[in-house]
């Protein structure tokens, strides 16, 4: 089955930059797969996201979705269509003064019939857990609200691929835990998910784990494959989820324990197996 993104040996230079912000990158995405992008500010991994639907167009190598090239002009819509972005910032992207009217805003835009779009709101509201506040004012919502409201914008346009540019980074843990709720729903529902962060703890559920550094990926591959690479992912100032960090100390003290045992569940039942064994 074709991938329904592919990267192809992208670059792009920001213009008066001497050096490349990506560097031939050369990356495909499943459909219905959940992929996480790591890396510090000024890794890459934003200016990859703004490349998966068009927003930024690559100086060399080209972006194909839905074997659609983003630089050709005439594909820009469908494009749109296919992949959704969220940003940082809800309150960048929210438009109106009550939820319902900004969730319908991109299907109006787009000439969706009307009763289409009181579907498409509805489903997209509940979806994110925020039919409740349909009426509501969306600048008396908390943080993670008004982002959950952002993706159900994107979702009323019915992309098959959400890219979430660092969607929590404004966020209290309370709404970084609200938004990753609804990304695992997402997931569950077959949307394919891109989730670009910096947070180790959000790429525990995913996939695949890419690794960025200096416009390059460096590391790719299943979330406990990744993070078992302590010592490297430590060279290159990341750290390990806290359940990793706690695994890792044990095998240096010289105790058989995994180092793949993500979630704190799973990291109890991996010291409790090996207490159990003496």
């Amino acid at each position: 089955m074709e991938p329904i993104l592919r990267l192809e040996n992208l670059t792009f230079r920001y213009a008066g930059a001497g050096e490349a912000a990506l560097k031939n990158i050369n990356l495909t995405f499943e459909k219905g797969s959940f992929t996480a992008i790591l890396g510090h500010n000024g890794s890459g991994k934003s200016t990859l996201a703004k490349h998966l639907n068009a927003i930024l167009l690559p100086t060399e190598g080209r972006v194909l979705v839905n074997g659609m090239n983003t630089a050709e002009e005439q594909y820009l819509l469908p494009i749109r269509k296919t992949v959704g972005m969220v940003f940082q910032n809800p309150d960048n992207q929210i438009v109106a003064s009550v939820v319902e009217d900004d969730v319908a805003f991109a299907p109006e835009n787009l000439g969706v019939e009307s009763s289409e779009i009181r579907r498409r709101v509805d489903e997209a509201l509940k979806t994110v857990g925020m039919y409740e506040y349909r009426q509501h004012a969306p600048h008396l919502l908390s943080g993670g609200q008004k982002q959950r409201v952002a993706i159900a914008g994107v979702l009323a346009m019915q992309p098959q691929v959400l890219v979430l540019d660092e969607p929590t980074a404004m966020l209290d843990p309370a709404g970084r835990a609200e938004v990753m709720r609804t990304v695992e729903t997402l997931r569950r529902q077959g949307v394919t998910v891109v989730l670009i962060t910096h947070h180790m703890t959000e790429c525990i559920h995913c996939d695949r784990l890419i690794i960025m550094a200096d416009g390059q990926v460096v590391m790719d591959g299943k979330p406990g494959d990744i993070f078992s690479r302590v010592e490297e992912l430590r060279a290159r100032e990341l750290d390990v989820p806290e359940t990793v960090s706690i695994l890792y100390e044990l095998r240096k003290a010289g105790m058989d324990v995994p180092l793949n045992a993500l979630d704190t569940e799973d990291c109890a039942q991996a010291i409790a197996a090996m207490l159990h064994a003496g």
